[in-house]
């Protein structure tokens, strides 16, 4: 919990913070970057090609992105000559909003979770954020539960409010491994957006997770493509996802797979991993729901400048665009919190971080420190020669010392990283990018 004079100051310093987000915003294009002109073509690293180059991969070959919340990275694998998908590189996420599960209405800052198309349209070289491109939320799968939002990015910055948010050096690679591969022939890149890696370990903690069913089915997805590695193929049929069926017409709703062969070998993956998730739960491991004060980043930015991007934050790592009140800096120190099930059952989002803020409170509150130990010759009698203050001296007086809770020690004297705000700089839409794409080479 946050001391109630750092709170005070937070509040005070909410409508200066939403100002200089403001300003920040207004010079935004004055900051040494690329132009908007220009900034499409922000060119692939050195470094990238030269990974791309050892792994047998070019720049115009199709790819796919796969993100995951609770381990905060973002994937980016890349089609080989062979037709499967090959790991090129996983990004550590620098921030995400919300909670795990899905996004269902405008302004809950939730990360959305699904199966997504980014298209060459959805590429967004104007934004606020340095660099961005549109997920494509809602997709067809939210629109039939009736769900809200708009301009869900990808972008830079390190802050979110329902956003994939990573460092701007992270979202221009991204950005340009996007670009080149729709200049390659691409039509649209799949976005695999799912709440933790879909393993017997994380669906034994979170099985009794309200979320579940919704996940099992993402996880069908997921299992699609790491028994084939290639893109699935992705419909909606009865308010369900259906991957890889015979019919891709989202009218006909078929549920017949298209490969018998890849269904079956679906079907033992998951029932291999069923045995897996029944062992851990007879060998013990409860269940647990896992709560955020609001998202989290990866464990590398942990304390880190990068923890505590604000607009009037001097310590905000150089290329950084600074436009990150939206974030609230101050809910990653208290970090994720697995609240037993049976103290979850019931309570609402409110609720829920309350309790894990008292959970988390509880478990910094030092150990109680027993009695300091008076030496045993302090009992007994002084000798009759010894002097009185040598006498006192043989008595233990070393207090002990208290340990001040991790996030407290972090903030303390570093005021300008703690804010309020739940709002600021929003992302704009993307628009038509004037220049055209890189001419279409034949694939190699």
């Amino acid at each position: 919990m946050k001391p109630a004079g750092l709170e005070f100051f937070g509040r005070r310093a909410l409508g200066s913070a939403a100002l200089a987000s403001m300003a920040l915003l207004a010079g935004c294009e004055q900051d040494g970057r690329l132009s908007n002109n220009s900034r499409h073509y922000v060119p692939i690293s050195a470094q990238m090609e030269a990974l791309m180059a050892e792994k047998g991969m070019n720049s115009r070959q199709p790819i796919l992105l796969r993100a995951y919340k609770k381990e905060s990275e973002l994937e980016v694998w890349k089609m080989t000559a062979s037709g499967e998908y090959q790991l090129l590189k996983t990004f550590p996420m620098c921030r995400w909003s919300g909670q795990l599960g899905p996004k269902k209405t405008e302004g809950d800052r939730q990360v959305p979770e699904g199966f997504y198309a980014i298209t060459p349209a959805q590429l967004n070289p104007n934004s606020s954020f340095y660099l961005s491109f549109n997920v494509g939320y809602p997709n067809t799968y939210d629109k039939q539960f009736g769900r809200t939002g708009s301009h869900i990015m990808v972008h830079g910055a390190c802050s979110s409010r329902g956003c994939f948010s990573m460092t701007d050096e992270q979202i221009a690679e991204i950005y340009a491994l996007t670009r080149e591969a729709f200049g390659g022939g691409q039509k649209a890149v799949q976005l695999q957006s799912l709440p933790f890696r879909m393993t017997p370990d994380n669906l034994a903690k979170y099985r009794a997770d309200d979320n579940m069913p919704f996940w099992k089915n993402l996880k069908e997805g997921a299992d699609h493509f790491e028994v084939t590695k290639r893109e699935p193929q992705v419909n909606v049929c009865n308010k369900r996802y259906v991957f890889d069926t015979a019919s891709n017409d989202s009218a006909a709703c078929s549920t017949t797979p298209a490969s018998e062969a890849v269904a079956s070998a679906v079907r033992q993956k998951n029932a291999q991993d069923e045995q897996k998730v029944a062992a851990l739960v007879q060998g013990g491991v409860k269940a647990v729901k896992r709560v955020y004060q609001d998202g989290d980043q990866h464990h590398s930015f942990k304390y880190t400048p990068y923890a505590s991007v604000a607009p009037n934050t001097s310590a905000v790592p150089q290329g950084t665009s600074r436009v990150a009140a939206v974030s609230q800096p101050d809910a990653l120190d208290h970090g994720a919190v697995e609240v037993p099930h049976d103290m979850a059952k019931g309570l609402d989002r409110k609720a829920l971080i309350k309790r894990a803020a008292e959970l988390k409170t509880r478990e910094l509150e030092p150990a109680p420190v027993a009695a300091p130990k008076v030496n045993a010759v302090a009992n007994a009698p002084a000798p009759k020669d010894m002097p009185k203050a040598s006498a006192t001296a043989l008595v233990a007086t070393e207090a002990p010392k208290k340990d001040e809770p991790a996030f407290y020690r972090r903030w303390i004297g570093s005021l300008g990283g703690l804010s309020a705000n739940s709002e600021g700089a929003s992302e704009v839409a993307p628009q038509a990018v004037e220049a055209p794409l890189p001419p279409k080479a034949p694939r190699r």
